[in-house]
Order: structure tokens, then C-alpha cells, then sequence
């Protein structure tokens, strides 16, 4: 069967929503896709985090800071935001609302769905657990994404983000703190994580519901 006949993918005006918060929570569930060299890999997002643009300190645009590696922020809503962490992690962020307003929302966690054997190459790993596609940094590794699709439009066949008929229990999804933002003094404590608590590939802490 081919998957384009049950995945939707998301158009512009999903992602050119202004608020952020409300995007992040709506990406749980939704399918992030890659197909890089005629290689297909796919998983079920599980875990996001919201990062409110300029009067967000956690946020890399706060205080409108605007440099080469933050300009992509300011885009039109939909281009995918790809940065290196620690000079070792692609982190696959989603650009949102208009021009200008440097909304993202982190991908922090998929659960796989197809390319599971290419997925173990990629992070070679011999056999599938919750490690290969938990936390940010194991997302893209898994699926193939680095800085070199820093900017590219999600809108593509390249790398883009679906629905399908997966049908989410609102009970099942609760919003925390952000992970590892510290630095953001009291924004670090805004609920602006969301995790799908029925999923074991949810990165952080155990959380108890």
C-alpha cells in the first residue's frame, strides 16, 4: 500500500498558526517523515516543546536576537529549523507563525513506524528499544536529519509531517517544564513540554498520571 493514500501531510496554514503552545501540542500524535535516497522512515511524534519567540528566554530568539544561525526562525511558518547542540546533536525543530515571529517547536521524541531497519543503521543499534528514537538528538540521527536541511520547507517530500487516523486520548496527553533550560530563569518553568504518557519512547523523567 502505498502511505501517501493513509498520511496527510500538514499544509502552511497549520504551521502559520500564532500559538505556538497550541502547535506543540497539536504536532503529539501527528507523523514526522523522512525520505532521503529513496529511503523511507517514519515515526509517531510523542514529545514536543514550545519555544515562544522573542519574550522567551529559553527561546535562541529572545530579545529578537537575530544571527546566522537563528535567522531561519524568522521565516514563514513551516521551514524546518536544524541546529547542532554541543557540536554533536541535529536538533529538528518546526518554524512557525508569520514572517518575522520566530515561534518553534522542538521534536524532542517519535515513535518509529517504518525504516526501523534503516533507522538501526543509522544509530547502529543491533535491535530496537525506546533509545533509538528518545530524546531530540536520537530523532534526527534515526531519521536521517542534519544541518544540511536547516530551512527546507516541510511542505516537501523531503522531510515533512502527516496525520493519519490515529485517534489521541486527550487524558493522554499532559503538559510539563521544558527540559534542560535552566538559563531561562523563570520561563523555565512555563508548561510548554507535551508528552503523550502512554509512550515509551517519552524522554525525561517517568512521569506518574
Amino acid at each position: 500500500m502505498d502511505l501517501n493514500d493513509c498520511w496527510e501531510k500538514l499544509p502552511q496554514s497549520f504551521y502559520k498558526q500564532a500559538d505556538v503552545v497550541k502547535i506543540a501540542k497539536e504536532l503529539i500524535g501527528k507523523i514526522l517523515v523522512t525520505r532521503f535516497n529513496n529511503k523511507l522512515t517514519a515515526g509517531r511524534i510523542v514529545e514536543t516543546e514550545a519555544y515562544n519567540g522573542i519574550i522567551d528566554k529559553a527561546s535562541h530568539a529572545y530579545g529578537e536576537r537575530r544571527t546566522a544561525r537563528t535567522e531561519i526562525m524568522y521565516a514563514n511558518g513551516g521551514k524546518a529549523y536544524v541546529y547542532l547542540c554541543y557540536g554533536i546533536h541535529h536538533l529538528f525543530n518546526v518554524v512557525t507563525n508569520n514572517k518575522n515571529v520566530p515561534h518553534a517547536v522542538l521534536i524532542r521524541a517519535i515513535e518509529p513506524l517504518v525504516g526501523i531497519d534503516e533507522m538501526l543503521k543509522r544509530t547502529r543499534k543491533k535491535q530496537l528499544d525506546n533509545t533509538l528514537t528518545k530524546g531530540p538528538g536520537n530523532v534526527s540521527r534515526a531519521l536521517g536529519i542534519t544541518t544540511n536541511y536547516n530551512g527546507v520547507a516541510l511542505t516537501n517530500n523531503i522531510i515533512f509531517i502527516a496525520k493519519d487516523d490515529y485517534v489521541l486520548n486527550e487524558k493522554d496527553i499532559i503538559a510539563t517544564a521544558r527540559i534542560g533550560v535552566n538559563y531561562a530563569e523563570e520561563d523555565a518553568l512555563l508548561p510548554y513540554r507535551f508528552i503523550l504518557t502512554t509512550s515509551k519512547y517519552v524522554s525525561g523523567k517517568k512521569i506518574k498520571t
